[in-house]
C-alpha cells in the first residue's frame, strides 16, 4: 500500500510580483496566482489525482490556492486543516521590504547568505533549518501517519515550508535543498510506503 503526497507552492501572490519578501505577512494572489491554482487544479483532475485530505497554511495565498484547485477538482464540503507550522519562513526585519531596497541597505552579499543559508537568519526571522525545526515535526505527527496507511494528501503551502519536507523525503543535503527551486502553482508528487520513505514520484 502507498500513500500518495501532492506538494503545491501557492500561486503568485500580490508580494511575490512587487518582488518584496513575503514570510508571514498576508497578501493575497495576483490574477496570474489565481490561474496558476486553477491550472493546477487541471493537472491533477487529467492525472486522476483525488486527494482524500487537506492541509494548508494559516496564510491567505496558501488558503486560496488550495480553495481554487478543490473547486476545480470539484471538491465540496470538505474539513480542511490549516496550520501556522507550514507557514512561510519569517523573513523577520526583511518582511515588507523590496529585495532591491534590502541589498541597498545591507549589501547584495549579506542579502544573499539570509535568502540562500541553511541556518543563517535574518535579523529577527527564520533560517531554513529554523522553519524545518517547526514544520517537519508537524509533518511527521500529522500527515505521514496518514501517507503510511495509504491516503492521498494534498498539501498547499509556501516555497520553504515545503523545501523542508521535500528535503526529508528525498534525503537532501542543505546544500542540495538550497539549489532547489519550487516554482509558484508547481505540483510535486510523491508516493510514500507503509513505512514511510520515497516509493517514487509521479509526473503531473
Amino acid at each position: 500500500m502507498t500513500g500518495t503526497l501532492i506538494l503545491v507552492r501557492h500561486g503568485e501572490s500580490e508580494w511575490n510580483l512587487k518582488n518584496l519578501f513575503t514570510g508571514w505577512r498576508n497578501p493575497d494572489l495576483t490574477e496570474k496566482g489565481i490561474g496558476e491554482a486553477k491550472a493546477t487544479g487541471e493537472r491533477l483532475k487529467q492525472a486522476g489525482l483525488v486527494p482524500d485530505v487537506y492541509f494548508t497554511s494559516a496564510l491567505r495565498r496558501a488558503q486560496h490556492t488550495l480553495d481554487l484547485i478543490l473547486e476545480v477538482l470539484g471538491i465540496t464540503e470538505v474539513t480542511i486543516t490549516r496550520s501556522k507550522q507550514l507557514n512561510e519562513r519569517d523573513y523577520g526585519d526583511l518582511a515588507g521590504l523590496n529585495k532591491d531596497d534590502a541589498r541597498q541597505k545591507w549589501g547584495e552579499e549579506q542579502v544573499l547568505i539570509w535568502r540562500r543559508s541553511f541556518d543563517v537568519p535574518p535579523p529577527g526571522g527564520e533560517s531554513l533549518k529554523d522553519t524545518a525545526a517547526r514544520t517537519l515535526p508537524y509533518f511527521d505527527r500529522e500527515i505521514l501517519p496518514l501517507l503510511k496507511a495509504g491516503k492521498t494528501v494534498l498539501i498547499a503551502a509556501h516555497g520553504n515550508s515545503l523545501r523542508s519536507i521535500v528535503m526529508a523525503i528525498e534525503n537532501l543535503t542543505p546544500e542540495q535543498i538550497l539549489k532547489r527551486e519550487l516554482a509558484t502553482g508547481e505540483p510535486v508528487v510523491y508516493k510514500i510506503d507503509a513505512d514511510g520513505k520515497l516509493a517514487g514520484t509521479v509526473a503531473v
